[in-house]
Formats: structure tokens, C-alpha cells, sequence
């Protein structure tokens, strides 16, 4: 079983989504069409944003699997899509996010990575420096003053995991499971941080919450 794998194609993990044909099967972490509600969430909270940023490591996440995503999708939210490729060291992190928030109009997409989540502190306060509206892909990212996220639930994703190794273990092979889309999702959103960036959250997406920090 593979964890927190988006592009398992891609990646060479499986050979379709449908009939894994090997020795590995899963539920995706995060399918491409996630993007677009991010694109959107930022329009929605910000929407004077003109020019969003894919932020991510190409090392660390199938970072072209999420740009295609975005660009297939930001025409018809009006928004330029941006790359935002960094390395796993604090200065180019600071040297992308800062040389992208020169001009202005702009939105962060933080990606699911661990190098952004290593450096989350740091993408969080420069995001808030630079005054960029972000949407992440943790609710970790929101409680360390990110303004907000939407992401994959996590305890869902592990149970159906727990699921398919039950199915294996009796004797089903994992080219035979197809590897499923992730069904539930999280909001959160940090009220603070809204205010602190001039920006106001609107009712809907409040309501839609499940977690609003105060």
C-alpha cells in the first residue's frame, strides 16, 4: 500500500487508476481537480487576486501534476497561473515567494509536500509579510496563522487504507483494487488572519467550514 501518493500513474506506482496491475493500490491523496476549489477559494476570499503561484518542491511532489491542474482551470477564473518552484532550503523559499509577491494582485497555492511542510512556519509568516491571500492543503498550516485550507480528510483516507489491507490480508490481490479517489474534505479558516491581511471571509465559505479560528 502506498501513503500519500497524488499522481500514482505518473509516479509509476500503478499502471491505472482502474486495474493497478501490480503489487500497489491505495485512495489518492489528492486528485488534480482539488486545484480548481483552491483556485477558487482564493478568488472567493480575494477576489481582486489576478495572479496565483503553484508553490512546491519538483523533488518532493508531482509538481507539474498540479500545475497542469491549475492552468487547465485558471482561464475561467480569470487568473494567471504562476510557477512557484523552490528547493528545501529556507532562502529559496524566501527568494520565490518574495521575488513572486513583487507584483502585485497575487494568491499563494501552498502544495501537499514535505517540503512545505517542514518550512510551513516560514511560508505561513512570509505569506502574511507579503500579504498574500494562500490556500494550504493542512489545517496545520491555518492553525500556525495560514488563512486558510482545504484538504483531504485524514482519518478517512487512513481508515479506507485500514479497509483495503483487511481486503488484502484475506486474499485479494492489489492489482485487482482500484486505486479510489478520496471522498471527504476539510475547511478550515482563520478569521485573524483574514482581518490582518484587509480581507473578509465570506459568509458562504464560513458555513462551509468545519473548523473557523478566531
Amino acid at each position: 500500500m502506498f501513503v500519500n501518493v497524488s499522481d500514482p500513474i505518473g509516479q509509476g506506482f500503478v499502471k491505472s487508476l482502474a486495474q493497478p496491475g501490480g503489487n500497489l493500490t491505495r485512495v489518492l491523496h489528492y486528485e488534480p481537480s482539488i486545484v480548481g476549489k483552491w483556485l477558487a477559494m482564493i478568488k472567493e476570499v480575494a477576489p481582486g487576486t489576478s495572479r496565483v503561484c503553484m508553490f512546491g518542491n519538483p523533488e518532493t511532489t508531482p509538481f507539474n501534476y498540479f500545475l497542469r491542474a491549475a492552468q487547465d482551470t485558471a482561464r475561467s477564473l480569470a487568473l494567471e497561473v504562476v510557477s512557484g518552484q523552490t528547493s528545501n532550503t529556507d532562502t529559496d523559499v524566501e527568494r520565490v515567494l518574495s521575488s513572486f509577491a513583487a507584483t502585485p494582485h497575487g494568491g499563494l497555492v501552498v502544495l501537499p509536500d514535505s517540503t512545505t511542510v517542514s518550512h510551513r512556519d516560514l511560508i505561513v509568516a512570509l505569506a502574511a509579510k507579503r500579504r498574500l491571500p494562500a490556500v494550504y492543503p493542512f489545517d496545520f498550516f491555518v492553525a500556525a496563522g495560514g488563512l486558510m485550507s482545504y484538504g483531504t480528510d485524514q482519518d478517512d483516507m487512513f481508515r479506507v487504507t485500514a479497509y483495503y489491507v483487511d481486503r488484502i490480508l484475506r486474499g485479494d490481490k492489489p492489482a485487482d483494487l482500484p486505486v479510489q479517489a478520496p471522498t471527504k474534505f476539510e475547511t478550515t479558516v482563520n478569521i485573524k488572519t483574514a482581518k490582518a491581511l484587509g480581507l473578509t471571509v465570506p459568509a458562504g465559505l464560513l458555513v462551509a467550514a468545519d473548523e473557523v479560528i478566531e
